[in-house]
């Protein structure tokens, strides 16, 4: 059996909200429709070191499942296996000295020997550990600051419509020019550290957006299984 157009695009609406819907507590999301969307950024305090806050219009730059680059505004990053990722387990990526990204990670020797310690995330965007380290000669244990690599970010041409499986990650659509930096570059504001973005997603209108998608769909619906009723009773009087 197949629906007509109308409650197709019906259903598809419905699934739309109920995305949004979903999305309003991710970290960094952004809505389907404008019109859920919440006025201003909002961020709660956060004991986590990792946890940080992009500058507004700006992303941290990451991979997706398929190696392809792709933007996010998730800032609750964590460690794993050494490497710096987001909520959703992806890499953060870093600049290096000749301007390229890389996947942000410790030193793998001062992981695999447990040597990593208070890992943070600076306002400059530098991510940072201390590294326990003793003399050989004297036994004398100390502390070493190591920076593992700047955090890098991205921001796009105002206007651009990024696209989005999750609402969380965003890839650039083709023929837009990204403009990578780092926080506090001078092109790029400061992170927030120690804060932990809500979504851009207004929870009560999208609610109530979707109790609207769901009211059109009965709608539809009802006005279908009136029009079949009256088709029959048509072809009953021909009889």
């Amino acid at each position: 059996m197949f629906l007509n157009p109308s409650l197709s695009t019906a259903l598809d609406r419905i699934a739309e909200r109920a995305a949004d819907v979903r999305r309003a507590y991710t970290p960094g999301a952004l809505p389907v429709h404008d019109d859920v969307a919440a006025a201003a950024t909002v961020s709660d305090f956060t004991l986590d070191p990792l946890a940080v806050v992009a500058p507004d219009g700006a992303y941290f730059v990451t991979v997706d499942d398929g190696g392809r680059e792709s933007y996010t505004r998730d800032g609750t990053l964590e460690l794993r296996g050494g490497r710096l990722v987001d909520g959703s387990g992806h890499p953060i990526l870093g600049a290096r000295a000749d301007g390229t990204l890389s996947a942000l990670a410790v030193d793998p020797v001062d992981e695999a020997l447990g040597r990593v310690r208070d890992a943070a995330v600076e306002r400059d965007g530098s991510f940072v550990y201390r590294r326990e380290i003793v003399d050989p000669r004297s036994a004398v244990s100390g502390v070493q600051r190591i920076v593992a690599g700047l955090i890098a970010l991205a921001r796009f041409p105002a206007g651009t419509r990024l696209e989005s499986t999750d609402g969380s990650h965003f890839v650039a659509p083709p023929g837009v020019i990204v403009q990578n930096g780092r926080a506090s570059d001078g092109d790029f504001g400061a992170l927030v550290p120690m804060r932990r973005e809500r979504s851009r997603i207004d929870i009560d209108e999208s609610l109530l957006r979707l109790k609207e998608a769901y009211l059109t769909f009965d709608a539809l619906q009802a006005a279908e299984a009136a029009k079949a009723h009256l088709c029959k009773t048509a072809m009953d009087l021909l009889k």
